[in-house]
């Protein structure tokens, strides 16, 4: 046996070393007492304010609870509703006009579009809606007929077709139309022109360009600020008490002036518009999430997916399989 063969030979004999963890590094996560300590004064201001305005003794929640479905404030909420569906479906429409003649190619259009915009963005809500409720001082009857001329065909009272509800619809309806008409323009100049290139140079008519490829990616940018809008609609309503149209805000103050409960009334408006804009805020969820496919693979899962997965984790998993049987082969 040569000398080199020996030596490996005791190599391989010799005892084989206790391998033991002593050596390996612990590791100490970060320690992060900032995040407790306010994590702790927040809670803890959140917790005194509930407490306070819980035990506050000039605060009758029974009046909140009395009033919270009363018949009036149902009305109120209905109106409210009819008003901002109304409002915001018409100023839709109205704005996708207003921005395709900003974006067109005649002068005329451009400028009559910009005016409409300047002039409805420039000037208060609230001025905008005394004005259409006071409209019968300004005009004694509407007529419809040929103009500079003593043909009439058609003829009204401007108090009786102007009632505080149609002058609130059209103070809403004009003043979101200017505003939308530009978020609507922005989604528009947001998709890139060579898209339309590519698309007609397919063959594509310039209607189903417009339906199938612009609108889409339009729509991913238009959604989110347009149902900000929406939600900005709903409170705007409350505005049109100042011409007596009896929505939310108005049949609360109604009562509140009857029974001097001014603050339980606020609070009774305050839930009921909190619950309808957490119920707007819904569809305008899902229609991100549709119009967002373009853009992201890995949609976030919805919340009633994050529920479905919860239950699904909580389920026993399948049955283990049976055991293996020895089988003797002849």
């Amino acid at each position: 046996m040569s000398g080199q063969a020996g030596s490996a030979l005791a190599v391989a004999a010799a005892p084989i070393p206790n391998l033991t963890t002593d050596d390996d590094v612990e590791a100490i996560p970060l320690r992060r007492p900032w995040r407790w300590v306010s994590a702790i004064v927040v809670l803890a201001l959140v917790v005194s304010f509930v407490i306070v305005v819980a035990t506050n003794p000039n605060l009758d929640f029974d009046t909140v609870g009395e009033f919270l479905f009363d018949s009036r404030i149902l009305e109120g909420v209905w109106l409210t509703i009819l008003i901002t569906v109304i409002s915001m479906v018409v100023s839709t429409v109205l704005a996708i006009v207003i921005a395709a003649m900003r974006l067109a190619s005649n002068p005329v259009l451009t400028t009559v579009a910009w005016f409409y915009v300047w002039a409805f963005r420039g000037t208060p809500v609230l001025v905008q809606i005394v004005l259409w409720g006071y409209l019968g001082l300004l005009f004694d009857k509407v007529s419809l007929g040929i103009p500079l001329t003593d043909v009439v065909f058609w003829q009204m009272d401007t108090n009786s077709l102007v009632t505080p509800f149609i002058a609130g619809l059209l103070a809403l309806t004009l003043n979101q139309a200017a505003y939308s008409s530009e978020i609507v323009r922005a989604g528009m100049m947001s998709v890139d022109e060579g898209q339309r290139e590519a698309a007609y140079s397919l063959g594509m008519s310039p209607l189903y360009t417009f339906r199938r490829v612009l609108l889409p990616q339009a729509m991913r940018v238009i959604i989110p600020p347009m149902g900000n809008e929406l939600i900005s609609m709903l409170k705007n309503t409350s505005l049109l008490s100042v011409i007596a149209v009896m929505e939310l805000y108005t049949q609360a103050s109604v009562i509140s002036s009857s029974n001097l409960k001014q603050v339980e009334l606020l609070i009774v408006v305050s839930i009921w518009y909190l619950f309808m804009t957490s119920v707007l805020s819904v569809p305008q969820y899902y229609l991100e999430r549709r119009f967002g496919r373009g853009s992201s693979r890995n949609l976030p899962p919805t919340p009633l997916q994050r529920v479905r997965a919860a239950l699904a984790s909580r389920r026993p998993g399948p049955e283990p399989a049976p055991e293996t049987q020895i089988v003797s082969v002849p």
